[in-house]
């Protein structure tokens, strides 16, 4: 390879190099308000196998505030999805925690998405979509 072209690879590598920090540096840094909010707890919490069935709410809360009115609860089929209760879904005062009405059958697994594939309404005051979430129970019989 002669030198000229050597030289030339070098410049190239380099400024693509310099390119890239610069992208790197102007690119936000991650921080609470910018990253997408998740599921920081439900009721009842998924994995749980002795879920009262007289229980009249789930609730989920995220880890920041959500837009109101913006829900995507998923079912995998309509034999685990809970029956809807008594009421209308919405969040508490906190903007953090959104209820949503139930009738619960005892002996019965259920399984839902919140935000899943093209349905992502849960989402946060800046327009983040919350993370995905499994919730996954069971009720006493």
């Amino acid at each position: 390879m002669k030198a000229h072209t050597k030289q030339l690879i070098g410049i190239t590598l380099a400024a693509t190099l310099l390119a890239a920090v610069a992208i790197a540096q102007t690119a936000k840094q991650p921080s609470v308000k910018n990253m997408p909010p998740s599921v920081i707890k439900t009721v009842p919490p998924s994995g749980a196998t002795d879920v009262d069935p007289d229980l009249k709410e789930l609730s989920f809360t995220f880890s920041k505030p959500m837009i109101e009115g913006n829900w995507s609860v998923c079912q995998t089929s309509k034999e685990t999805m809970p029956d809807p209760g008594e009421g209308k879904m919405h969040y508490l005062p906190d903007k953090r925690t959104c209820v949503m009405p139930v009738k619960l059958q005892p002996g019965k697994t259920y399984v839902l998405w919140l935000n899943r594939g093209q349905y992502q309404a849960f989402r946060d005051t800046q327009g983040n979509s919350s993370i995905p979430y499994l919730l996954v129970f069971e009720t006493k019989k």
